[in-house]
């Protein structure tokens, strides 16, 4: 009876221990789900749209729910939050309280998706800008390497300026051409096409010929300039003109002997500095035959009164004696002399001395006495260049051509070309000439012959610093001196002459290492090309 009483108080212990165990794990689940519910960020897709948040709501009513949580049956699964009757759900009463106009969370979101979407497009636009400049950059050095680039450049930059430069010889000397008595505004026109196409026949024989055949003309060439020119102080021979005395006549043709000149002087240097390269150790090797050459051309020039030409000679002759490795302190010695020898025939000139005060005063000397001054010519170019604006008046329809501008077809044909062609024009000019001196540029680079180097050099001093020399003139930077505008002024000698060293430029560009191999190629191909057109006849 003991036993069996004892035995039922035992069931009705576990029973009740049961009961407590688990309904205290049920609430500790319950309590620990109701955390992590009210603690998990809520999923918020359209901020202005959704109520007060739970972590706004009273304390009382969190106490409250807290307590119903804690009540509920422990049936496995978490029950539904109980509510006290009468009153609202928090849900619908939070939906019920007024939205704000933006939440500081979606200002955030929004700001940082502004922010990293604009990363983004900088970031793509960076890597297509490189992407573009690798591939430039890959295509200049492929273009850069092949063997032919120097040839071409040289090429297609003279004969766009020799095209130029027919244009614009038409238009600046028609007016001047029909009113002189010529009859014809082609007549100067005529004339310099003829002179063109002599001198790229010219330039087409010279560039065949080797470098051998250049090392045996250089003396030669050198010589007969010399002798040209000094036959213009023989009497009846030689010609003067606006009181320059460099030219020769014969037959009813003048020849300007001074632009051939140029050529066989630089062609003369190259072979004689890189004969005695190396060996200018002594002031009689350095300076014979050097100094003695150069002092004859310029003396010969400069005593036909023509100073201009004269400093075309001595740059050229500095320039190639730098090239070619001549030592210094001769250098410098043979520097001043030149020096004092321009000093001395500017002081000795007054005429010469009022174009450089007119270089400085400009239209302050110009009176209404005095129209016809010093800075006439100079002041009308500026007037040309100023008129023509951005892109010109038009060609063919400038108004200084009309007698107002002297030599307007010659020394100033840069005015032209601004007035009618405009600042646009201009700097396209200027542009093709800077692509002739790079390919000049790319010949002393890449050549391993010291006399390919040294005449190049002497090339681009004639060619490109006369043009910078014209072009500085026109401009008013420099003080008017009678130098044309290589390939583009009119002239018999100065194109026939310029012609003839881009002749030798371009001979020198085909021994450029796998040039020979690419001329071939390309014979090739023009055969084949001719060979099919054969065929297609024959069908």
């Amino acid at each position: 009876m003991g036993r069996q009483t004892t035995a039922k108080a035992d069931a009705r212990r576990r029973k009740k221990t049961a009961r407590t165990s688990a309904a205290t794990s049920a609430a500790t689940v319950t309590a620990t789900s109701s955390k992590s519910a009210a603690t998990k960020k809520p999923r918020v897709e359209n901020p202005t749209a959704r109520g007060t948040s739970t972590a706004k709501r009273p304390a009382a009513e969190k106490s409250a729910a807290t307590k119903t949580t804690a009540k509920r049956p422990t049936t496995g699964k978490p029950a539904a939050t109980k509510t006290t009757p009468g009153r609202k759900p928090p849900a619908k009463k939070s939906a019920g309280r007024k939205p704000p106009t933006k939440s500081t969370a979606g200002t955030k979101s929004s700001t940082g998706a502004k922010s990293t979407a604009t990363a983004t497009g900088t970031a793509k636009s960076t890597s297509v800008l490189r992407h573009a400049w690798a591939h430039l950059r890959e295509d200049f050095a492929r273009v850069s390497a092949y063997p032919l680039t120097t040839y071409y450049l040289i090429l297609v930059s003279v004969l766009a300026l020799t095209g130029l430069g027919l244009v614009m010889v038409l238009s600046a000397s028609s007016i001047t051409s029909y009113d002189g008595g010529e009859g014809s505004s082609f007549a100067y026109f005529n004339k310099q096409a003829l002179f063109a196409g002599i001198g790229i026949a010219l330039m087409i024989v010279a560039s065949l010929m080797p470098l051998r055949v250049w090392r045996g003309l250089a003396w030669w060439a050198m010589f007969g300039g010399v002798v040209m020119q000094a036959a213009v102080f023989v009497p009846g021979f030689g010609k003067e003109a606006k009181g320059n005395a460099n030219w020769i006549g014969f037959g009813g043709l003048q020849v300007q002997p001074s632009e051939f000149l140029k050529v066989a002087l630089a062609l003369w240097l190259g072979l004689i500095l890189a004969q005695k390269y190396g060996r200018m150790t002594t002031f009689g090797h350095a300076m014979i035959p050097v100094v003695p050459g150069v002092l004859i051309a310029v003396g010969l020039v400069v005593g036909g009164n023509d100073l201009g030409t004269g400093l075309v000679l001595m740059a050229m002759a500095v320039v190639c004696l730098f090239i070619g490795g001549f030592p210094m302190k001769y250098f410098l010695l043979l520097g001043g002399v030149l020096t004092a020898a321009v000093v001395f025939f500017v002081l000795s000139s007054e005429n010469r001395l009022k174009r450089i005060q007119a270089m400085f005063t400009g239209h302050a000397d110009q009176t209404a006495a005095d129209t016809m001054g010093q800075a006439w010519q100079s002041n009308h170019g500026l007037f040309s260049l100023a008129s023509g604006g951005w892109l010109g008046v038009g060609l063919g329809a400038s108004r200084e051509k009309w007698s107002w501008l002297p030599e307007a077809h010659n020394d100033f044909i840069f005015a032209i070309i601004g007035e009618e062609l405009g600042l646009i024009g201009s700097l396209v000019v200027v542009f093709v000439f800077a692509v002739l001196g790079y390919g000049m540029v790319r010949v002393v680079m890449r050549s391993e012959n010291l006399m390919v180097q040294v005449t190049t050099a002497g090339y681009f001093a004639l060619l490109i610093g006369q043009a910078a020399i014209n072009i500085g003139v026109v401009t008013g930077l420099l003080p008017v001196i009678g130098l044309p505008l290589p390939f583009v002024s009119y002239g018999g000698s100065s194109i026939i002459a310029s012609l003839l060293a881009v002749g030798v430029l371009l001979s020198f560009a085909r021994s450029e290492p796998g040039a020979e191999a690419a001329i071939a190629v390309h014979k090739g191909r023009l055969r084949s090309s001719f060979a099919v057109f054969a065929r297609k006849r024959r069908k």
